[in-house]
């Protein structure tokens, strides 16, 4: 397994820069943002898709440092009850796919996004309940009007170009967990996958190594990100928490860099899941720690999985 990091953290450094750091850093892989929430600082397809001469240049730049892109980043919500906001979003995801392919990147990281509860929704709609039965209503629309649908469509588009979709797992889309991502898989094909992050299924009391191995097989790409879960916090008021991310003493939950939220045993059980169910492609550290500065968070996080990570071949079991 290869140790990555999503380059976000740094989009206010010239890539040229930042891709000196993480090789210094002793990283083997970069995950860039292509637009949408994750910006495209270091990679915008608009630029990349008109000039094959400068895509050519940039995916050199990335190799001459002993580097791979493991994955293009473009997470939106292409199903935004909005028509302009969705039409952007889709915009955003089919250049990303095109660049890709261009670029010889094999997955694309996402989200699925939510749609509204109809036609005339001005936003988006995230059910999480089945009663009053109104919400189960709204959830069978969206999944048989607007979701697969979409994907479906959306999901050929990728397979066509020979790139694999893989989605965050996130509350607020439809797909936030195993059962979600299967469902979507199991309708639109293989093509869909996870980003596998623990970050968002900690504190929705998922276990990694049951979802993993629930998801043997669909899993096209991986975060390195945790999460903090306040035992108290929780204990009162438990995980769905709507208070902003900056009220840190009062939430159930936080984000933090690996290591702060779960110990090396936990991430080591992570670790040798993936391996047992087939994954060996990318960790990708993505920082959103509020606690620490990126490059200390950044750091740490490096030292830590560097620690954690099987990036060799098992041996051949001479004991059986």
């Amino acid at each position: 397994m290869k140790l990555g990091v999503l380059t976000v953290l740094f989009q206010d450094r010239p890539l040229d820069k930042v891709l000196d750091h993480v090789a210094q850093m002793g990283l083997q892989a970069v995950e860039l943002g292509t637009g949408a929430w994750p910006g495209n600082a270091h990679c915008d397809p608009a630029v990349l898709l008109k000039d094959r001469a400068a895509s050519q240049a940039f995916r050199q730049a990335v190799e001459d440092r002993g580097l791979i892109i493991s994955g293009l980043s473009c997470h939106g919500n292409p199903l935004h009850p909005n028509r302009a906001t969705a039409a952007e979003y889709d915009r955003v995801y089919r250049d990303t796919v095109k660049l890709a392919a261009a670029l010889g990147v094999p997955v694309v990281n996402l989200f699925s996004g939510c749609p509204g509860d109809s036609d005339n929704a001005k936003y988006p709609n995230w059910v999480t309940c089945a009663w009053p039965p109104d919400f189960t209503e709204i959830l069978k629309w969206q999944w048989e009007e607007k979701v697969i649908p979409y994907w479906r469509e959306a999901g050929q588009f990728a397979a066509d170009h020979g790139v694999k979709l893989a989605f965050e797992m996130h509350p607020g889309f439809v797909v936030y967990n195993p059962e979600t991502l299967l469902r979507l898989r199991q309708a639109v094909g293989p093509v869909i996958g996870a980003n596998y992050d623990p970050s968002h299924l900690y504190w929705q009391g998922i276990d990694p190594v049951a979802s993993i191995r629930a998801l043997a097989g669909a899993i096209h790409h991986v975060h390195a990100k945790d999460t903090f879960v306040d035992p108290i916090n929780t204990a009162v008021n438990g995980v769905l928490d709507t208070k902003s991310y900056a009220e840190l003493p009062k939430r159930s939950w936080t984000f933090r860099t690996v290591g702060y939220g779960h110990d090396q045993l936990a991430w080591r059980a992570l670790v040798s899941e993936l391996r047992l169910t087939g994954y060996d492609y990318v960790m990708s550290i993505e920082h959103e720690d509020p606690l620490a500065s990126i490059d200390e968070g950044f750091a740490r996080a490096v030292s830590f999985l560097k620690d954690v990570l099987l990036t060799e071949q098992p041996a051949t079991m001479w004991w059986a």
